[in-house]
Order: structure tokens, then C-alpha cells, then sequence
């Protein structure tokens, strides 16, 4: 039988704020907070704001929280409880929308543009010094109506973004002349059908570094996109994988955030990511939508994107806790 129980998470706001909170995954073990805050707030819109993706710099303790809503990209520190508007949102570099959201060994910045580029021309993705500075806005080549869902950076240091509308992955790093550019790594076309809804969307690269889990929420499945141009499904005997949108991995363990299904799905998962085992369901909060997830020192921070609960309003909040009760 299934474990149920109940996620919850923490992000308050003193005019219109959203708050990251830190606790224990049932996935994830946790480090004991070590005088760390347990919440971490967010600034929203005064119309209200919808978070959705989340990367960390592991070296640096900074945390990146994306917005859907107008597109501002939020920083946070893991030592601090204050965080700020990093980059604006609303037209800033092209950007109306953010999404997905990684950061590379140098600590660069990638956002995945969900349909920023759909009909306006305006770029999939960009790219973000440590510094805010912007490195690169483009567009992804060979589509015209890509969905950026997530990213994920790869053994070979490039970034990686799963496209929703079409079994695609892109890949963007600097070229020989040292100018970031963006080719389709892989189409998995007559692997992957794309059916009704948002199709490619979370990204781990697996503990080997030989592949790419990448979840198809509106089916429910995995599959393994390996760097020797192979895709191929991961079989999940037990596993309800509806509507999985972000993805972790720690070590063996696969953590699946499972958005309007309201749970979090654990695999067992081996090394190059071609095995997978259930190990169990949690259900989360009711009243929340979880959307993804990433671990920090430790800890694991879950986006509370409030999507699909009618009223967008404060407190908008990011958990790790994510229990009720």
C-alpha cells in the first residue's frame, strides 16, 4: 500500500511575499539546520505571483527562484532569511515569463523561457553571469513554437532544456569562439509521443553522468536520453508517475514532484538510469501545487507555484518541510 501523508510548506510575505521553508523530505535526508533560517522570503507582485522553477549554487549557497507571471528571477542565500528581485521580469532582456531555472559550475545562470518565444520571436532562454550580467538571449533552432519546461547541466558542463511541445532536448554552451549558441541535442520522435498537454518537462542527469532522466508528466513516464544518442523508457512497475514535473536525485534515490497529483513520488534508480524501483507515494498539502524541487546543503527547497487554485495571493511560499501538520 501506498504511504500517504501531507506536504506543507512556508513562505510569508510582508506585502505580497513569498517565502522558501526548509524541514525534512521523505525522499531527501536532511542535515540539521546548523543555525540556518527555516524560511526564506520571496518578493511578489502587487497582482500576485506565480514561482515555478528553482536552481542552487552549491559553492555559494545561493538559491534562483523563477516567476510566470511577469518572468523576474529571485535570489536567495541559505544562511540568510532575506532574499531580493535579482532580474526583472516584464520585457526585461525579452522576457515575459520564466520557468525551468539551473546553475552551472561557474555559477551562470540558465532560465528556460516556457512560451516566451511562441509567436513573438522573442528568446526560449537566457543566460546570466554571477553577477546578473546577461551572457546570451536566444532562440532554439529548428522549432518554432518550443515550450523551455526545465534544465539541467550535463557531465560536459553545456545546459540542457526539455522542450514540452515535442520530444526535443536542446543543448546550449559557448562555441569554439567562445559565443553561447543553442542546437537540438536530441529528438526522440517515434520514442516519445507527444500527446495532450505539457509532455517533456524535468531533467536529472543520472549519478554516472552517462544520461539524462527527463519525466513526460501528462503520461506518467521516464525516460532515459543518453549522451551516446540512445532514448529509451524507464520502466516504473508500481509507480504512479501523473503529472511528474521536477525531478532530484540523491545518489540512488530519485525524488519525483508530481504537481496537480499533489504527491511526491521516491524511486530507487540505478546508476547509468536505466533501472527504476517504486519505494513510495507521499501525498503534499492539499492547498498547494508543488512544482519542482532542489536540494541545498543538505536540505531540499519545493516551489509552491499556486497554480490551479483560483486566487493567486500571499503567502506565496517554497517548502522543505512540506507536511501539513
Amino acid at each position: 500500500m501506498k504511504h500517504q501523508t501531507t506536504i506543507a510548506g512556508l513562505l510569508a510575505a510582508a506585502t505580497l511575499t513569498t517565502i522558501v521553508t526548509t524541514g525534512a523530505a521523505p525522499a531527501l535526508a536532511q542535515e540539521a539546520d546548523h543555525g540556518r533560517p527555516g524560511t526564506y522570503t520571496l518578493n511578489g507582485d502587487a497582482e500576485g505571483s506565480r514561482f515555478e522553477g528553482i536552481g542552487a549554487d552549491r559553492r555559494s549557497g545561493a538559491f534562483y527562484v523563477s516567476e510566470v507571471t511577469g518572468g523576474e528571477i529571485h535570489r536567495g542565500d541559505v544562511r540568510s532569511s532575506t532574499t531580493e528581485q535579482w532580474i526583472a521580469g516584464d520585457g526585461t532582456d525579452g522576457r515575459y515569463t520564466a520557468r525551468g531555472i539551473t546553475v552551472d559550475g561557474a555559477g551562470n545562470v540558465f532560465v528556460a523561457g516556457g512560451p516566451n518565444g511562441i509567436g513573438t520571436g522573442r528568446p526560449d532562454l537566457w543566460v546570466y553571469s554571477p553577477e546578473g550580467d546577461l551572457l546570451a538571449s536566444l532562440r532554439v533552432p529548428g522549432t518554432a513554437d518550443a515550450f523551455l519546461n526545465d534544465v539541467a547541466i550535463g557531465a560536459d558542463g553545456a545546459a540542457y532544456f526539455t522542450n514540452s511541445n515535442d520530444p526535443q532536448v536542446f543543448r546550449v554552451a559557448q562555441d569554439a569562439d567562445g559565443e553561447w549558441a543553442a542546437e537540438l541535442w536530441a529528438d526522440a520522435t517515434g520514442t516519445v509521443s507527444r500527446s495532450a498537454g505539457f509532455n517533456l518537462g524535468g531533467i536529472v542527469l543520472t549519478a554516472d553522468e552517462s544520461a539524462f532522466v527527463v519525466a513526460q508528466g501528462n503520461v506518467g513516464k521516464l525516460f532515459r536520453f543518453g549522451f551516446d544518442g540512445t532514448v529509451t523508457e524507464i520502466a516504473t512497475p508500481g509507480a504512479d508517475l501523473v503529472n511528474a514535473d521536477g525531478l532530484v536525485r540523491e545518489g540512488n534515490r530519485l525524488t519525483v514532484v508530481r504537481n496537480f497529483s499533489k504527491a511526491i513520488t521516491t524511486l530507487r534508480i540505478s546508476a547509468d538510469g536505466s533501472v527504476a524501483g517504486f519505494v513510495s507515494d507521499v501525498a503534499t498539502d492539499p492547498s498547494r501545487v508543488l512544482t519542482t524541487a532542489e536540494s541545498l546543503h543538505g536540505r531540499t527547497l519545493y516551489v509552491d507555484s499556486e497554480f490551479g487554485d483560483g486566487q493567486v495571493e500571499a503567502p506565496y511560499e517554497v517548502v522543505t518541510n512540506p507536511f501539513a501538520g
